[in-house]
Formats: structure tokens, sequence, C-alpha cells
């Protein structure tokens, strides 16, 4: 499921899965796929996580790409979770990659966690420019037609009489901000003083799920 939304000019779509299709230009936009946490966290920390969320992660990435059928896909950042776990995927999934990529138009935009992922195809950029739209990690103050990641946010609603908490896209006038993609990514909450501080009193959210819901943006 989709929910349709304007952006500054710009009909877009939100996915339940919490990737972005803009159907005029054919594009797909995901951001923090964070592939390899698990390695990562078990490199790093002794931690062990079910070494699944690679899997998981791409399997939802081609089922967006199936379904919106983009000639065009945008990763915002932090698409591997450091540059170790990168290289440590196996050669299956540097190849389920590989084949995700050919045929499109791939850029990989530079994260704070990994600067691109400089072995495998597509193009690689700090920030990239789409008709009256910016795409790059972090969102900037000043920033204007903006869409960005690397702030993970999520939402609550009270839903007949339960609290319910995804993951969200939040957006106003001047930026839209993804929620990560990737599996095992956490999240900060709308109600933060980052995002509070960061959106607009009018901005609203998007939580993602089977079935995708706009609300006003909850700031406390």
């Amino acid at each position: 499921m989709k929910r349709a939304f304007r952006f500054n000019t710009c009909e877009l779509e939100a996915f339940g899965s919490g990737a972005l299709y803009w159907p005029d230009e054919q594009l797909l936009v995901v951001s923090d796929l964070h592939l390899g946490k698990s390695e990562r966290v078990a490199r790093r920390s002794g931690q062990m996580l079910p070494p699944y969320e690679t899997i998981d992660t791409l399997t939802r990435l081609e089922a967006a790409l199936d379904a919106s059928q983009a000639a065009q896909v945008i990763c915002l950042g932090d698409s591997f979770d450091d540059l170790d776990a990168g290289a440590a995927l196996a050669p299956e999934l540097l190849d389920w990659i590989t084949r995700l990529i050919a045929g499109r138009s791939w850029t990989w935009i530079e994260g704070n966690h990994d600067p691109g992922p400089l072995e495998i195809g597509g193009t690689h950029r700090a920030e990239m420019r789409v008709g009256p739209l910016t795409f790059r990690h972090i969102a900037q103050a000043t920033a204007h037609a903006e869409v960005s990641g690397h702030y993970h946010p999520k939402a609550s609603l009270n839903a007949k009489g339960r609290v319910v908490t995804r993951p969200c896209f939040l957006y106003d006038d001047a930026r839209l901000v993804l929620p990560a993609f990737g599996t095992f990514t956490g999240g900060l909450r709308s109600t933060s003083e980052t995002l509070t501080g960061l959106m607009a009193p009018s901005a609203r959210a998007i939580l993602t799920g089977e079935s995708p819901v706009e609300i006003p943006m909850p700031k406390r």
C-alpha cells in the first residue's frame, strides 16, 4: 500500500515499506539500509543479532522495485552499517545487489556511517539534485525542497484505544525526512527535540505499515 502526497511541486508516494516513489521521474528513494548491521554489532560488541537483516532488507527493496518499476534509484546514505560491514557481505548478497542495480540509474549518497559502497556499481555522490528537489543524507537547517534521511523518524498515534508506533515520513514546506528502510535500524521519535526543532509547526507524519496513515506530526 502507499499514500500519495504533495511536496513542493512534486506528486510523491510514500510506500508502506518506507520507500519513497516519484512517478513523474520513475524514481525510487530509500534511506538508511544499514546492510550488514548484525555483522557490525557482533564484531564491535560481541552481541549476536539474528543474521538475516540484510536478506530481509534486500527482499523488501526488491519488492519495492518490482512494485514501482523504477528506472532510477537513490539510496540516501548509510547504505552499509560501516565500511567493514560492506566488505563482509557474502558473495551471494553482493550479487543480489548487483542484480538490483542492473538496468537502472542507481545513486549512492554518502552517509555518516559510510561513504558509499565503492566496489559496487552505481554513482557515488555527496548529494544530488533532481528537478526542484535536493537529495542528501542529513537535513540542513536552511534547506529548501530537500529530501533526506539519517534520523530514522518514527511516530505514534492512538488507534482504537491502543498506541501504535511506526517508522514514518516527516514533511513540511521545506523538507522531507524518510524513515530508515533497513531492518533492525531503530528510530528517533518525532517528539524528540532534534525533530521538533528541525520540522515546522505544520509538519505532517506518514506512518509506514500495511496501510500508511497520515497525521499531524506528533510533537509531545
